[in-house]
């Protein structure tokens, strides 16, 4: 009974080891070529050049950043507070138009700011506003008298001056006309405009 047994094993053993010595003799295995793939790769990257709706955006995120800058440094000295700095703003992801109406908002804002820091009130600047319109219709740059009057409230050279104007009084700027005229107002009153005072 334990000879057919002894047999068995001995057969099965030798049935292996052919096997065996043949994977043997091969001693430079060679590998299995592995294959990855990858999830999501990028295509070509292309660095696009940017538009001139690029550029414009740039230069007015750029003009909205130092006007705001402008408005704060005006609060600032107004207030007596220190004066904050912006580098980065909500509206530079606006779109163009959005941002060119927040720099001309920003214009008007900062005349405003410097003409209440020259002391215009609302009455005196309703007042002010009357007198240029009669004078020049609001027009900045006017020149009337046969080049004697100047400007948005038709300065002399030498009213101009008096108080503190210096050069051309219609080629300063608006804000600048403003404060000198309610300098002017408050020092001497609708006589310097004896038909629109």
């Amino acid at each position: 009974m334990k000879a057919p047994l002894i047999a068995v094993i001995s057969v099965g053993i030798a049935a292996a080891a052919p096997a065996v010595a043949v994977s043997a003799d091969n001693h430079t295995p060679t590998p299995a070529p592995v294959t990855t793939t990858l999830h999501g790769a990028p295509g070509p990257i292309t660095i696009n050049n940017p538009t001139r709706q690029d550029k414009r955006h740039a230069r007015l995120v750029r003009r909205f950043l130092r006007l705001r800058n402008r408005a704060n440094g005006l609060i600032a000295r107004r207030d007596h507070r220190k004066r904050r700095i912006v580098s980065t703003a909500v509206q530079t992801r606006w779109s163009n138009h959005g941002l060119g109406r927040a720099i001309r908002a920003l214009r008007k804002r900062i005349v405003r700011i410097r003409a209440h820091g020259a002391g215009i009130t609302p009455g005196l600047r309703a007042r002010l506003e009357r007198i240029a319109f009669c004078e020049s219709k609001g027009n900045p740059r006017a020149i009337g008298g046969g080049g004697s009057f100047r400007g948005k409230y038709q300065f002399t050279y030498g009213t101009w001056r008096a108080v503190g104007g210096r050069g051309d009084p219609a080629a300063a700027s608006e804000a600048q006309q403003d404060r000198r005229a309610a300098l002017l107002l408050k020092r001497s009153g609708s006589s310097p405009w004896p038909i629109c005072g």
